[in-house]
């Protein structure tokens, strides 16, 4: 397969294809390449900096994904995409960004690329099972800077594991990462703005209903290393995934994740 032309972002159609569908982002900057977006809107953050500022490299040198994981990306194949917010709602509501994050995205991806996503908890975009999108949101003071790193050309010898896929392997109707992530912008600025106003809810129904961990066994490990097995059975109302499991003594018991990494099982595990 032949890697399509990768056209370099142009700032200022960026700006004025997105000032067309919202008026919420109030600066949006694309630069050749970076460290990290995050970091550097991270940065911008600690001395002040606004809400609704939008940073978009063409390549990451140190991307990073959930665990410190390393987000790997040829230059001009993928959307790595960063955006800092200044939430008025609680900070424990604050968790649940990262799910509406990946709301945003799955109704963008399906309105300009005509592909069907499901989204995989906490905060990955599946295509047919395999990932094509991750999400990571870091608190920084006042702020949360969110992250998000879509694969939009990459060929199969580019993946950076097996387990990825891009939106040009999915056959998307699209390629066009300015129209993608206008799309998305927009789509995110008006799930923000209802967050804000009502609450985590229609976030939590939203995700629910595109959810590809819902319903099936998965296996999760917590950061100090102990691991569960059972069954995702729902998300709570901040953010949590709710685990159905079987306890030392054969008992059904719940549990509730609020940080770890989640495998999703083959039916026959």
């Amino acid at each position: 397969m032949s890697t399509p032309t990768r056209r370099p972002l142009d700032v200022h159609a960026l700006r004025s294809r997105l000032s067309e569908k919202s008026d919420f982002w109030t600066e949006i900057d694309v630069v050749d390449i970076t460290g990290s977006t995050n970091a550097d809107l991270a940065g911008i953050a600690r001395h002040g900096g606004g809400q609704g500022r939008v940073l978009i490299a063409e390549q990451q040198t140190h991307g990073k994904g959930r665990l410190g994981r390393q987000w790997v990306c040829p230059p001009g194949a993928g959307l790595m995409i960063s955006m800092l917010l200044r939430p008025e709602r609680p900070r424990e509501d604050w968790g649940t960004l990262s799910l509406a994050a990946a709301v945003a995205l799955e109704e963008a991806l399906r309105a300009v690329a005509g592909v069907n996503t499901r989204l995989k908890w906490p905060n990955d975009v599946l295509i047919n099972g395999r990932k094509v999108c991750g999400i990571l949101a870091a608190v920084e003071g006042g702020a949360v800077v969110l992250g998000v790193g879509l694969n939009v050309s990459l060929t199969e010898e580019e993946l950076p594991v097996p387990e990825a896929t891009s939106l040009l392997l999915a056959g998307a109707a699209t390629l066009d990462r300015e129209a993608i992530a206008v799309d998305f912008l927009a789509h995110f600025a008006a799930v923000y703005r209802t967050w804000e106003a009502e609450g985590p809810a229609h976030v939590i129904a939203r995700w629910r209903e595109y959810s590809a961990t819902l319903g099936r066994g998965v296996a999760v490990t917590f950061p100090d290393g102990r691991k569960v097995s059972g069954t995702a059975a729902d998300i709570s109302g901040d953010g949590r995934l709710v685990v159905r499991h079987r306890g030392e003594e054969g008992r059904e018991e719940v549990l509730t994740v609020a940080a770890g990494d989640v495998v999703h099982l083959r039916r026959s595990e």
